[in-house]
Order: C-alpha cells, then sequence, then structure tokens
C-alpha cells in the first residue's frame, strides 16, 4: 500500500501543491528533475516517471541524463550541479547509487534553491552547493510514503521518486523522514586548483560523452595568467607538454587539431575538433592537469 496520499483526487494534489515547504527560502516547487545511470535501453527511467504521474499528475519532469556512467558517482555529482542552477526552484531526485540496498542511507536534502532527493554517497554534495547550501536534512524512514512493495535494488522506483512526488505536491520535509544533521551527510570531496608560478594546477573534473575533457580550472585563472583568446596554451599532463591555441568556438580549429576552451560552466575545457580529447591525451577524471601561457597564436 502506498498510504492514503496516494489516493488523494487530483484536486486535493493541486491544492498542496500550491503550499510552501515547510521553513524553505524556496517559495514554491514547480517541477521535478531526474539524474541517473540507468541508461535508456530498458524500462527503468519510464517506471520513475509512471510513479511521478500517479503521485504528482500534472508536475513537470524534467530529464537532466540518464546517461552517467554505471555507478560513476562524481560523474553524476558534477552534471548534477552544473544543471540544477539551470532550472526553477524544484525537487531534484539524483539516482547513481551502487550502494542501493547496503546500509547507505536515503535522504532529502533542503538547499536555499530547491530540495534534492537521493542516496547519501556524495551524488547530491556538489549540489547543494550550487544550489546555495544545505538548511535541513532527513533520512527517508517513512515508508507510507514509498511504492510498495520495496524492491532492495530499485530505490529510484519505490523511495527516491515516490517520496520526491510527495514533498514537490507539499509534504513537509518533517514528513519523509528523520532529521539528520547536515555535517553528516556524505560529502565528495571538492574539485581542487590552484595557482602556481606562472601556471595552474587542477584535475579533471569529468569527460563528457564527446571525449571533451572538463578541468576544475576556472576560467578566471586562463585570464590571470595572461592567456586571451586566440593565444597559445600551454598543457602539462602525463609528463607530456603540449600547445593548444585558446578559442571560443569548436568551429575555430581544423578537424583533428587540440583545443582549449571556457566551457559553459565557465571552466577551461580541452578537447579535440571532430575527436576525442581524453583518449588522445590519456586524461580520466581525477587526473591533475597544468596550464601555462604559450606564445600567441
Amino acid at each position: 500500500m502506498l498510504g492514503d496520499r496516494a489516493c488523494l483526487r487530483p484536486e486535493d494534489l493541486a491544492i498542496r501543491r500550491s503550499r510552501h515547504v515547510q521553513s524553505q527560502n524556496v517559495t514554491s516547487l514547480s517541477c521535478l528533475t531526474f539524474l541517473t545511470d540507468f541508461g535508456l535501453e530498458d524500462g527503468f527511467v519510464a517506471a520513475c516517471h509512471g510513479v511521478a504521474a500517479r503521485l504528482a499528475p500534472g508536475t513537470r519532469v524534467i530529464d537532466i541524463t540518464h546517461l552517467v556512467p554505471p555507478g560513476d558517482v562524481r560523474r553524476g555529482a558534477a552534471v548534477l550541479a552544473q544543471t540544477v542552477p539551470s532550472m526553477p526552484p524544484a525537487v531534484h531526485v539524483a539516482v547513481v547509487d551502487p550502494g542501493v540496498g547496503t546500509a547507505r542511507r536515503a535522504v532529502a536534502i533542503e538547499a536555499k534553491g530547491g530540495v534534492l532527493v537521493g542516496p547519501d554517497n556524495g551524488v547530491l554534495s556538489w549540489a547543494i552547493t550550487a544550489l546555495g547550501g544545505a538548511t535541513r536534512a532527513v533520512q527517508l524512514t517513512n515508508d507510507a510514503l514509498w511504492n510498495h512493495p520495496v524492491s532492495p535494488t530499485f530505490h529510484g522506483r519505490d523511495v527516491f521518486m515516490p517520496v520526491a512526488s510527495h514533498l514537490v505536491t507539499g509534504t513537509s520535509l518533517t514528513e519523509a523522514g528523520t532529521e539528520v544533521g547536515i555535517g553528516e551527510l556524505v560529502m565528495l570531496a571538492a574539485p581542487t586548483s590552484r595557482m602556481l608560478d606562472r601556471e595552474a594546477e587542477g584535475e579533471v573534473l569529468s569527460v563528457d560523452r564527446f571525449g571533451n575533457v572538463q578541468l576544475s580550472i576556472p576560467s578566471k585563472a586562463a585570464a590571470d595568467l595572461g592567456i586571451a583568446t586566440g593565444s597559445s596554451m600551454i598543457i602539462r599532463c602525463n609528463r607530456r607538454e603540449l600547445a593548444a591555441p585558446y578559442v571560443e568556438t569548436f568551429g575555430s580549429a581544423a578537424r583533428g587539431e587540440l583545443i582549449a576552451f571556457t566551457d559553459s560552466a565557465g571552466l577551461i575545457s580541452l578537447a579535440v575538433s571532430g575527436g576525442n580529447a581524453a583518449e588522445r591525451l590519456s586524461l580520466p577524471p581525477g587526473a591533475r592537469v597544468r596550464i601555462a601561457a604559450g606564445i600567441p597564436a
């Protein structure tokens, strides 16, 4: 049984949707967002959408991505954090959950710009910062809000999406479970970058499906080093030193050329026009990279 809330009429749900979530700084939660590593070959994503359609009819669900590499919590955290600032106030569901069915906690976290729902394994951690910081968190212990019977391997359908659907329609965070200290949440180490003598050092934050390499180095670092659009950037990685033009668009490069650019998140990224920079440079997530100014092109 789903509990009495599953039997609410659409008009009752519409009334609840207009309420403020208790003690939130967000005045209304207008939609759900959804990020997973479920892929698109199976019915997992559709099943979760179906739960939302039953419990929160009329609520818009925005799919961020379902192509996070399987179990890659870090990649999921990066994509989520870089996407949520573009969203309206929402309940953000993120399920990259290699520990599903174990003792890892299921949580909902109230932030200044929305609510995050998912496993307490770090996948939500960078998005907390992107949404202005956590104000409250609960462990999801109220199983009256869950889908039953609960599969031990499909908490996306049976725990996270049902709870998120109730939250977006007006259920308070307090009703969802037992409060936990914000300091008790699992947090991934923040991506690091630092300025050195005439160079900046960072790490590979993520690699997208095109093989573009996103560094943790902000574009301001390039400016501070005197690297301007049209300049040559020196890239030091894997005991190699390479030169690449610092350009605004992919169209500025010849096919097969290695380039550096500022991506949509304001970070320095590396790409190969028409190719795969991660493969060419052997740069997996976490690899260290340094940049410096080269000779103007």
